[in-house]
């Protein structure tokens, strides 16, 4: 049988047992706003990857690595929605609804933004892949019943993605941990994206020789200056 669908939250024996759903933020006047899911998922698979490359140094075996860009994390999971206790069409009440997030809305042409909840998991993104199988129908052919395999694509305003970049930027001063394979201009190179600015860092430590770097050092990574030329 169905769990009751019209609440997020179901109850147990032993308290409140959170339901996992997706709320509508975009556009504002989405209908339905809410769309529940009758069982929560067994599992979440978030995945996020990352372009780096080498920074070409002579003389290192093990070249310092350089952040080149990132790329926008996913969310995976299976879902069950279930129409059995009345028999109307799954299709109808769930899957529909579903399936209209990856249709353009709005005036800005874009998918509907939603948040995936589920407890004190919120995830923000745009539906990427739905895939729909039926698993149980009635005698008349009615499936009602189905498996989503749900896949969301993160969502962030350029706001949003502005204030982080200003939080990494080489114009703020960070610190850093000496690994026992660091070089200066390793770690300048990750923190500046150019390893020819390590005297800046060997200047606001007081560093002489750049060759005796002890592991487990704290180290001040300066705001970014301008070498004058």
């Amino acid at each position: 049988m169905a769990q009751d669908t019209g609440n997020v939250a179901g109850t147990m024996a032993r308290g409140t047992v959170k339901k996992a759903y997706l709320e509508v933020i975009f556009p504002a006047n989405a209908d339905p706003k809410t769309i529940p899911f009758c069982f929560n998922p067994t599992e979440l698979v978030f995945a996020k990857q990352a372009t780096v490359a080498e920074v070409p140094i002579p003389g290192l075996t093990s070249p310092p690595i350089q952040f080149v860009r990132g790329a926008s994390e996913k969310l995976t999971f299976d879902a069950i929605v279930d129409t059995s206790d009345d028999m109307t069409d799954v299709r109808v009440k769930y899957v529909d609804n579903i399936r209209n997030l990856m249709h353009v809305h709005g005036p800005l042409d874009a998918p509907p933004v939603v948040i995936f909840h589920w407890d004190k998991i919120h995830f923000t993104g745009v539906l990427e892949s739905l895939n729909v199988t039926y698993t149980l129908f009635s005698d008349a052919g009615r499936p009602v019943r189905a498996k989503l395999a749900i896949g969301l694509k993160e969502y962030t305003t350029v706001k949003d993605q502005r204030d982080l970049a200003n939080r990494q930027s080489p114009d703020v001063e960070k610190a850093c941990v000496v690994r026992r394979t660091d070089t200066l201009s390793g770690i300048a190179g990750q923190a500046y994206g150019d390893p020819a600015l390590w005297r800046q860092i060997a200047r606001a430590n007081g560093i002489s020789d750049p060759r005796s770097l002890e592991p487990g050092t704290v180290l001040t990574i300066p705001r970014l200056v301008t070498e004058p030329k």
